[in-house]
């Protein structure tokens, strides 16, 4: 393990090579206001952006509000976002966060973490994802591919997400957090990929302690 002095440097390095990569790095997932994107994010779980991005063209035309969400029949949501797949859980997930969106907080999507953390099928990558898209709060999104290559790239040795997520906290500036998270996981897209890396094509082959030669 390297001392960690010499982990935040190259954390940096790799930050700003990706910065350069991928400048202003964002959620590929389209939205127009704070619930369109908790939604779509919830959707997001086991599945591509560019199919949530279909499904959410007509969902949210159909549903304006957390009112609407959380008044529709179970069985209906589970059908308007059966292609997103593992919809009967991702609906009851949507139902009974808008629910306590109403409930507790008159149909508005929360600006705090904690608050975040208590609507149902609300975890921290989501919470983390909406705060810093929405509300400009920091914070590491640690999908599945951040979690892949923040191991490969011997940021973390941990495998828990939230571990993980503290791990990076402590390599990175504050205000690098969600950009990362991003930059990160386009480089998991395009290059880094889960079974066959690329890595001859990688800005990063030289300091990744993965790589192939």
């Amino acid at each position: 393990m390297k001392p960690e002095s010499d982990l935040k440097v190259r954390a940096l390095e790799i930050e700003r090579r990706l910065s350069s990569l991928y400048p202003k790095a964002k959620t590929a997932l389209l939205y127009g206001n704070p619930l369109e994107l908790l939604v779509a994010t919830i959707l997001s779980a086991q599945c591509t952006d560019e199919r949530v991005n279909q499904v959410t063209k007509t969902l949210f035309k159909k549903y304006r509000n957390a009112r609407n969400y959380s008044e529709a029949p179970l069985t209906q949501l589970e059908e308007d976002i059966r292609p997103t797949g593992f919809f009967r859980n991702k609906a009851k997930s949507l139902k009974g966060c808008c629910t306590a969106l109403v409930e507790k907080f008159g149909g508005s999507v929360p600006d705090n973490l904690n608050d975040m953390l208590t609507l149902p099928g609300v975890g921290r990558k989501t919470a983390n994802l909406v705060l810093g898209a929405i509300y400009n709060v920091p914070g590491i999104v640690v999908d599945t591919h951040f979690l892949r290559l923040s191991q490969r790239l011997g940021l973390t040795q941990n495998s828990d997400p939230v571990k993980i997520e503290y791990d990076i906290m402590e390599l990175l500036p504050e205000s690098r957090w969600t950009e990362f998270s991003h930059e990160l996981t386009l480089h998991g897209r395009a290059i880094c990929h889960a079974r066959r890396p690329d890595c001859p094509r990688c800005v990063l082959r030289d300091i990744c302690p993965d790589a192939e030669s």
